[in-house]
């Protein structure tokens, strides 16, 4: 793969934070889910205010993944009160990496995931941790080969429907 960069976002880029966000949650999930509950989801959590909050939030983090100056993907990263549970000072959150659908397979997500691993030795973190969707068994795996082992499980609401999160975490090793 040519070469794939991966920056932190800024707020001048909201735009294409909020283009890149609809685009894979809906390729990611809109099989699965009705298009009432997917509308109110992209709507609302990918709405300008919430997403200047969460860039300009000092407990999370954005990156982009880019090639040839296209965004192809990426990764939002939390820490201490904005992890959206756990809130262990020690523990770095990965909500999300998410790539284009075509980019799938090509160590795009594997980048991200080098990178939310990155912060967290910066951070000296003892562990980073994150919820996936049960069904989403390509995630699963991908966590699984990177050492992730399941310690919980929670629900998470899209629309009207209840959905069953699998919690994952790793001990990161100095």
């Amino acid at each position: 793969m040519a070469d794939i960069q991966i920056q932190k976002i800024t707020l001048n880029e909201i735009q294409q934070l909020q283009k890149i966000g609809r685009q894979t949650f809906q390729e990611t999930f809109s099989e699965s889910n009705s298009e009432e509950n997917m509308k109110d989801y992209l709507d609302k959590g990918f709405a300008t205010e919430k997403l200047t909050e969460e860039l300009t939030n000092k407990d999370s983090e954005f990156y982009f993944a880019t090639l040839d100056n296209e965004v192809i993907g990426y990764l939002k990263v939390n820490f201490g009160a904005s992890q959206t549970e756990l809130k262990d000072d020690k523990a770095l959150e990965i909500e999300r990496i998410y790539v284009s659908k075509e980019f799938h397979g090509k160590k795009v997500g594997q980048l991200l995931y080098e990178k939310a691993i990155e912060v967290a030795r910066q951070k000296n973190n003892d562990y980073v941790w994150l919820g996936v969707w049960e069904e989403n068994l390509r995630a699963i795996g991908f966590y699984t080969k990177n050492g992730f082992v399941e310690f919980d499980k929670h629900i998470f609401k899209l629309g009207d429907e209840e959905q069953t999160d699998i919690m994952m975490k790793l001990k990161l090793t100095n």
